[in-house]
């Protein structure tokens, strides 16, 4: 009850703050549940998060791709063992749906 009225609403518009950024961990680094249970743990896999997010924002704008990172992401994530270049599977994979896409349907060169 010492706190002034100023205060209470600097408090609460921080507290959002921290409310929209956990709303925008859980949309885009997709962190479904946390591997450790110590600070140091949850630190570390929220900024490789962060780091992975931020290196596929950078390619696709490097690269120019007028796709969403989201749909960068799953179209990596199949084809993490793939040896064609990025800038190939980013612009010549034929698909509408990465959502329901699996590694049958893309049309590049697999190993």
């Amino acid at each position: 009850m010492d706190l002034t009225a100023v205060e209470i609403a600097l408090l609460y518009k921080k507290r959002w703050m921290v409310e929209l950024f956990f709303k925008w961990i859980k949309q885009h680094l997709k962190v479904k549940s946390f591997w450790g249970t110590t600070i140091n743990a949850v630190k570390i896999q929220l900024y490789c998060a962060i780091i992975a997010y931020c290196l596929v924002a950078s390619i696709g704008y490097e690269l120019k791709v007028e796709r969403p990172i989201y749909e960068i992401l799953q179209i990596l994530s199949i084809s993490l063992l793939d040896k064609t270049p990025i800038r190939e599977i980013l612009t010549n994979c034929d698909y509408k749906n990465v959502k329901e896409l699996d590694y049958k349907q893309l049309k590049i060169n697999w190993i």
